[in-house]
């Protein structure tokens, strides 16, 4: 009897053992199954991502669509989120279902805008007004008794003006109510004819690029004032200036408020500095440029001629310099610009074609109306389209 129990005893021990055994390959078996379909559905996402990551968009659904009435020379711009719409007779300021926000009624022959995070400034080129918005409404006006010839505005309002007349040039600055703060002259007899200015976002910090041939050669001259503690004990608040022999530069513009670039005939020159920006780097082109398009992350500059005949070649940079993308396109276009969300757009009368940073065709497309912008949507595959007649929200397919 006592063996018969101590072997009934260790029977039982050997199944438990076995029992152990089996709940623990069970188990692996569990976890192998999770782990294959956690792997499973990881590929599954990442290839999904990928798809559509490069995928081409040929066509689109239209989400909503809206009459227009606006007239061909209507301009639109991206603003705070909604769209800026301007012509000769006034400005209208829409969300993107084109709700009415704000609309302010004006007279010009040339009118053009300039935008820096909620405000905004319509002038007049080669007129004498200047209207000073922001995301609620006209906040200044400004009215010149000399041509304009170029505005650009800060982020709190302020405007810097460069009019011309009779030889000599004036920049002037005004408060987001129209009022001077500040003025002086650039005689080009002595000092050269001024090509562009910009101005820094906080409104310290103005820059004016001037070319002079008195030397004999073309020379452009960066002149950098400073109207905060910097400046104050400076000569007429000039904190430094650069000269570039046998260049012109037509196009400076800050970029965030302490960098600014200039774009010349065959230079990209960066400046930086807080109260007295200096050149930090210099890129030399060895092409000619056909179009320059830039934000505040990316320029891109466009050549002609790629490897195939009537091609175009854009290399995209970001702001230090450095090449992110080399990119051909066959397409004519009248513009190319990069979109809210850096994506590149090149478009003509009634195509467009959109690419990524990454170099991949996202979409292209030939439209039966005029196509006169393209804003990029919340998402990757959503874009407003402005049309001959109709402004149409869609989603790619």
């Amino acid at each position: 009897m006592t063996d018969k129990g101590k072997q009934g005893f260790y029977t039982v021990e050997a199944n438990v053992k076995v029992m152990k055994q089996k709940i623990r390959r069970h188990r692996r078996r569990i976890a192998l199954g999770i782990a294959a379909v956690i792997i499973i559905a990881a590929v599954s996402a990442i290839s999904a991502g990928l798809y559509f990551t490069y995928k081409e968009y040929q066509d689109y659904k239209v989400l909503s669509e809206i009459e227009r009435s606006d007239s061909e020379a209507t301009k639109y711009e991206s603003f705070s989120g909604n769209i800026l719409r301007y012509n000769n007779d006034g400005a209208f300021y829409m969300d993107t279902s084109d709700n009415l926000i704000w609309n302010q009624a004006f007279e010009m022959q040339n009118p053009f805008a300039e935008i820096c995070k909620s405000y905004a400034a319509i002038a007049d080129l080669q007129g004498n007004q200047i209207y000073i918005m922001d995301t609620v409404g006209i906040q200044g006006e400004v009215s010149t008794n000399k041509p304009i010839y170029a505005v650009c505005v800060a982020s709190q309002g302020t405007i810097a003006v460069l009019t011309q007349e009779n030889g000599t040039s004036y920049i002037e600055l005004y408060n987001r109510n129209g009022e001077s703060l500040a003025s002086g002259e650039i005689h080009a007899a002595n000092s050269g004819y001024p090509l562009d200015i910009a101005l820094s976002d906080d409104a310290n910090k103005l820059a004016v690029s001037i070319l002079d041939f008195g030397s004999g050669h073309a020379k452009t001259t960066i002149g950098f004032y400073n109207f905060g503690s910097a400046g104050q004990n400076k000569i007429d608040n000039i904190v430094g200036s650069y000269s570039y022999d046998n260049a012109i530069i037509p196009e400076i513009s800050f970029v965030s408020n302490d960098r600014m670039i200039c774009f010349g005939d065959s230079q990209i020159i960066f400046f930086e500095g807080k109260q007295s920006p200096e050149p930090v780097n210099v890129l030399e082109t060895e092409h000619e440029i056909k179009s320059i398009f830039y934000d505040s992350e990316y320029f891109g500059l466009v050549y002609d001629g790629g490897d195939a005949a009537g091609s175009h070649k854009a290399d995209i940079y970001n702001m230090q310099g450095e090449l992110r993308l080399e990119q051909e396109f066959k397409m004519g276009y009248t513009s190319i610009e990069f979109l809210d969300n850096h994506e590149i757009c090149i478009r003509d009368e009634y195509e467009c074609e959109i690419y990524t940073l990454r170099g991949v065709k996202r979409f292209a497309y030939k439209f039966d109306d005029a196509l006169y912008k393209i804003f990029s949507g919340k998402t990757g595959k959503h874009y407003t389209f402005i049309l001959d007649g109709i402004m149409q929200k869609v989603k790619l397919k």
